[in-house]
């Protein structure tokens, strides 16, 4: 039996390693050729100290106190090269991927699908040339064919298939965009580079409270399906903003979640003055105190930079401190999102 590991450096580059059953977490990687920081490989030194929130696995007592603390243990850190793990984990490495002689995962595609599927969405489907994994939340960059320009991009698919889907926003002008309404054509070759980024899916523990903002809704989508795919049973609920009537997408998806996904509900509202939608206003007007469960809840938030500060504010303003709060801006034609932990 091996476990899948997932290995997050600060940089943002996650790369996969498997671990044998009895195996370190450090000889996994180097058996890999990823040099993961280290000095001793006894528990001796702490060099190779890391953090791992989600998984099981064992640090077994052979480990000095001055390398990791108990405090620390409990703190969910970890030596990499006394973990031993017993399910999928991720580890959380505070170095740059370059320290450790990697970097991002290189792998290429094929164009299965293009499809406008609203003035101002575009669904881009790829199917990969080998097993591409990720974490639900996570973005990939893809190379513009015919350019050297990448844009990045949230996958809105669960992991596990080669089988990928993309929400990206239609952007007149837009090099991805162009080319994506007048030139891709099914079967045209396309590069990926990832996965990166800490917008994840952690541990669900407690209610979760999801906010969207346009075709942030991507990472979304690829969480909900990881979710039902384990069968969750926790209240889970989604505010989905958008400018105009035309930006909702998805929804008839999202009402598949509302039937198959036990504890899921979510509703959508328009900001937009000429709007007809029934909900009006900004994902902050539809925060209820029920959502919030009086500050036990993880909060997911992902759009562009004027929602996700006003999020923040709106927060800030009620005084409540989530239990957690994972954000992520993203901008046209920026090369990658943005993330922070609150």
């Amino acid at each position: 039996m091996s476990y899948n590991i997932a290995l997050n450096f600060e940089d943002g580059v996650t790369r996969f390693v498997s671990c044998n059953e009895g195996e370190t977490v450090l000889d996994a990687a180097y058996r890999a050729q990823i040099n993961l920081p280290m000095d001793c490989s006894d528990g001796v030194c702490g060099t190779c100290k890391g953090a791992c929130h989600q998984g099981k696995f064992d640090m077994g007592e052979e480990y000095l106190d001055e390398a990791l603390s108990g405090s620390e243990a409990e703190q969910g850190m970890v030596l990499t090269c006394q973990m031993i793990p017993s399910s999928d984990c991720v580890v959380e490495v505070p170095v740059a991927s370059s320290m450790c002689k990697t970097g991002n995962a290189q792998v290429a595609g094929t164009v299965a699908e293009v499809n406008l599927i609203s003035p101002t969405s575009i669904e881009l489907k790829i199917t990969a040339d080998e097993d591409l994994a990720f974490l639900p939340g996570q973005y990939v960059n893809i190379k513009i064919p015919g350019t050297e320009e990448t844009r990045a991009y949230s996958f809105s698919s669960n992991p596990g298939s080669r089988d990928l889907s993309f929400l990206i926003r239609n952007i007149p002008g837009g090099l991805m965009s162009s080319w994506l309404v007048g030139k891709a054509r099914t079967g045209d070759k396309v590069a990926l580079t990832g996965p990166m980024g800490s917008f994840y899916l952690r541990p669900i523990e407690r209610p979760v409270l999801m906010l969207a903002g346009g075709t942030g809704l991507a990472p979304f989508l690829a969480k909900l399906e990881y979710m039902k795919a384990k069968g969750s049973k926790t209240p889970t609920h989604l505010i989905y903003g958008v400018s105009n009537d035309d930006d909702l997408v998805y929804l008839s998806a999202l009402d598949q979640f509302v039937q198959e996904l036990k504890g899921f509900s979510y509703v959508t509202c328009v900001s937009g003055a000429e709007s007809d939608h029934p909900r009006k206003g900004y994902v902050t007007h539809h925060i209820d105190d029920t959502s919030l469960n009086e500050g036990d809840v993880d909060v997911y938030l992902c759009g562009p930079p004027p929602m996700v500060d006003s999020v923040l504010g709106f927060f800030r303003e009620k005084g409540i401190k989530p239990n957690s709060f994972h954000y992520e801006k993203f901008t046209a034609s920026a090369p990658g999102p943005v993330e922070k932990v609150a």
